[in-house]
């Protein structure tokens, strides 16, 4: 094996580059105005190969459901499934993000925004739909996360789960790195069997897996 003096380089000044947690992460962006729900269409299209119309559909939305979406962002997903529920709660770690996506989504009046870590938050409602998608890959603890879920999701509840096919354990950014917890399509299986959810059918979109689930 041939190592250049390029890589040599690249691999100095990628150590050299300070790591940020989640929040410092998805805060610099908002600063930078990086906002997928303000993205052209083009731009659109391609985060669509995560969790485009397939991902949506699979939600089967009702009017009298209650949602939950982990990881809100900017309101990208927020967006189809608001005007399609009762009430959707939106969880996300980040102020300035959860302050974008009240900019946003300002003509919905049926969304409860908090800002905190799914993880840690108690919730007093129970919910007929859960979803998320590019969120899992920031979470460490897979197995609680689905134990989380089961335990806030109704009987008969609904989950999707959009996963990065990604196997990189970080996200780059050229001025900072962000550790990140990739997820594998078997061991994910296996995770959601293992909190007591069902995977009614899985399927592929060109950059993730997506499993629906019920309780």
């Amino acid at each position: 094996i041939v190592i250049s003096e390029g890589d040599k380089m690249n691999k100095r000044n990628k150590t050299k580059r300070p790591t940020v947690d989640v929040i410092q992460h998805y805060d610099r962006l908002i600063d930078e105005n990086n906002d997928p729900a303000r993205d052209s269409k083009p731009m659109q299209e391609y985060m669509d190969k995560w969790d485009g119309t397939s991902f949506i559909f699979a939600l089967n939305l009702k009017r009298e459901d209650v949602v939950l979406e982990i990881g809100i962002g900017t309101g990208r997903l927020a967006r189809k499934v608001a005007a399609e529920c009762k009430q959707l709660y939106a969880i996300d770690i980040s102020q300035k993000t959860i302050e974008r996506a009240q900019e946003n989504l300002h003509e919905y009046d049926n969304i409860t925004y908090i800002c905190s870590d799914f993880m840690s938050y108690i919730f007093d409602e129970k919910f007929n739909v859960i979803y998320s998608s590019l969120t899992l890959m920031h979470i460490k603890e897979k197995k609680d996360f689905y134990k989380k879920v089961y335990e806030i999701l109704k009987e008969n509840g609904r989950f999707i789960l959009s996963i990065d096919k990604n196997q990189t354990s970080w996200l780059d950014m050229y001025e900072y790195q962000v550790k990140l917890y990739p997820d594998t399509f078997q061991q994910t299986m296996e995770d959601i069997s293992l909190a007591g959810l069902s995977i009614d059918e899985h399927f592929e979109t060109e950059f993730a897996y997506v499993f629906v689930c019920r309780k």
